[in-house]
């Protein structure tokens, strides 16, 4: 059975590598992607089976249109997100998941554990 691979879609590079790491480590085939665009390129090309993604990249909520974006498509809609953000730092209120808005599966604020995030990795995969 191959690896299960995880897409890291990030404008910090050194989280990305902080992730890829921690994840590599742990048995996991990790693809990067820097911004919200190459996020999407990624996806359809990698074909992950979780992607674990930045809200504010090229625009405070490029974050929201990707996951929205990855939805839509046929593709990558089945592909469960984990969304990894500092966005609850910046803003009064507290951000979730919805299914319109913001269709994510897992909704982690920054900074999160490296534990917590291989947990969430892992309990999503099943």
């Amino acid at each position: 059975m191959s690896n299960k691979k995880v897409l890291v879609v990030d404008d910090e590079k050194e989280l990305v590598e902080v992730t890829r790491v921690l994840l590599e480590s742990n048995g996991y085939e990790v693809a990067a992607a820097y911004s919200g665009e190459e996020g999407k390129k990624a996806a359809l090309a990698e074909k992950p089976d979780v992607i674990i993604l930045d809200v504010m990249m090229e625009t405070t909520s490029a974050g929201f249109d990707v996951a929205r974006w990855l939805r839509e498509q046929d593709a990558t809609k089945p592909i469960p997100i984990i969304m990894l953000t500092a966005v609850n730092q910046n803003v009064p209120w507290r951000f979730g998941s919805d299914e319109v808005w913001l269709p994510v599966d897992v909704f982690l604020d920054k900074p999160v554990s490296p534990e917590k995030l291989l947990h969430e990795v892992k309990k999503i995969m099943g």
